[in-house]
């Protein structure tokens, strides 16, 4: 048995027994997903995945990160570099790496997700390894050329609801308008991702504004017309769907400057003379205008601060962004988001979802603040703590001070799209695991597990997202 029934359930026996009935509830809920990465390609043109590798390996920091780790080069995975020197082109190659390094997988939660695509999509009972390496290949490789593989039958099989990409303004969408005119019921929508335009250490920024104005047919070289061009693009995103903005900052940091010094400001970023501090006060005070807008046009707000991107320099350069060396640091909320809360912490209708790599900010700033403030949102376990242990501290260390329902669910944020239904799966047993607990320690009723189950698992996700 590659994957055992109870699973992250309790052990003891009574815990155990509750935990089944209530996942037994949500075991079958179709899948919110609202925040993510996966390429919108997939849905448009519905072409098969050309093979293993490229499905499970070369898109996935979470597997290359571990294999790097343990001295694996990126070269020897696939990854393409940014001067397109030669690198592995054989799928099966690349797959036998991985197969021979998956016990470094050992505890992780990609384990547990790539054992349960494993088992529930291809049938596998017995673990990877480097023995039955080509056999797992062989039998993958045939289903992908199979019609019940193509990209919008999983989206259908894996009972997805609605879907939502990330895109950064300047990109055309015109994936999402290949899914529009297709005629196809599937629902995905894209997210309002601003950083390039944004964050005046974002590589290329200036160049970034020239474009941003030339898309929008604003003068992005004054502070007027700059403004102008994100609410032009916020409205053509929300033509295909949109419902959130997504913001990735160094820190939580905002500002609420006067119409004077934020101008004058913006041209020293414009120009290129921004310092350090200048790009940290820029990007602090677009949070507080990109909440403005919020309020203004009703797109829900995500805020994911406190990792250092790229801290991998030698990596950056070759291989560019994403290469799974973004770090956790350690990130202030209280101080840091008490500007943009004095404006519209209490504003009806909006709502600011955050998120964080801070654990130790759970209890201590984030529970606290969200369990006062009318528009803020916790954002679940994220990223490094999207995982059953993580999961389970940030239930113990937000719902006595935040409830469940200043939280928002579950969202898999990943690119890996097979991996989608295991991370909800892995959510809601952790959720019922807690949940159980609770029931069979006289904290909370079994008829009231059951909804709190049914709304950590699908309806809290929906109504925050509007989805």
């Amino acid at each position: 048995m590659l994957i055992h029934p109870d699973r992250l359930f309790p052990v003891d026996s009574a815990s155990r027994e509750v935990a089944r009935r209530l996942y037994a509830q949500v075991r079958d809920l179709p899948i919110v997903s609202p925040h993510g990465h996966t390429d919108p390609r997939w849905y448009a043109e519905n072409e098969p995945f050309p093979d293993p590798a490229t499905l499970f390996v070369i898109p996935d920091h979470y597997v290359f990160r571990m294999l790097y780790s343990q001295g694996v080069r990126l070269e020897e995975l696939g990854l393409p570099a940014k001067d397109g020197s030669a690198v592995e082109r054989d799928p099966r190659a690349i797959w036998r790496r991985f197969a021979s390094h998956y016990h470094l997988f050992r505890g992780t939660p990609t384990r547990l997700w790539l054992d349960h695509t494993f088992a529930t999509l291809f049938g596998f009972t017995e673990r990877l390894s480097a023995r039955n390496a080509d056999a797992y290949y062989d039998r993958i490789d045939a289903a992908l050329r199979t019609p019940e593989f193509r990209p919008r039958a999983l989206f259908e099989r894996f009972r997805i609801e609605a879907i939502a990409t990330t895109e950064s303004p300047l990109d055309p969408l015109k994936h999402h308008e290949a899914i529009r005119r297709s005629g196809w019921s599937g629902r995905v929508v894209t997210a309002y991702r601003p950083d390039p335009v944004i964050d005046p250490e974002f590589e290329g920024f200036r160049e970034n504004l020239a474009r941003f104005g030339e898309i929008t047919g604003c003068d992005t070289s004054t502070w007027s017309g700059y403004l102008d061009a994100h609410r032009r693009r916020r409205a053509f995103f929300r033509d295909y769907g949109a419902t959130s903005t997504d913001h990735g900052h160094p820190t939580a940091r905002t500002a609420d400057l006067s119409p004077t010094d934020a101008e004058a400001l913006f041209r020293r970023v414009a120009s290129g003379d921004a310092g350090p501090e200048d790009a940290e006060l820029f990007r602090a005070q677009m949070l507080t205008e990109m909440a403005a807008m919020s309020v203004e046009d009703g797109m829900v707000m995500q805020l994911h601060p406190g990792s250092f991107r790229n801290h991998n320099a030698a990596l950056f350069r070759r291989f560019g962004r994403d290469m799974g060396a973004d770090i956790p640091l350690q990130t202030d909320y209280v101080r840091a988001l008490k500007p943009l809360l004095d404006r519209f912490g209490n504003e009806p209708g909006f709502t600011f979802i955050v998120f964080t790599l801070d654990e130790t900010s759970y209890s201590r700033e984030l529970a606290p603040l969200a369990g006062h403030y009318p528009a803020l949102r916790l954002g679940p376990a994220w990223w490094f703590f999207d995982s059953p242990e993580g999961m389970r501290r940030f239930r113990e260390l937000t719902t006595e001070t935040a409830g469940f329902y200043n939280t928002v669910g579950f969202n898999d944020d990943t690119r890996a799209y097979l991996s989608i239904p295991a991370r909800h799966d892995v959510a809601r047993r952790v959720d019922c695991a807690s949940l159980a607990t609770l029931v069979t320690t006289h904290r909370l009723d079994e008829d009231e597990a059951h909804e709190v189950a049914y709304d950590l698992a699908y309806r809290l996700a929906k109504e925050a997202y509007k989805l």
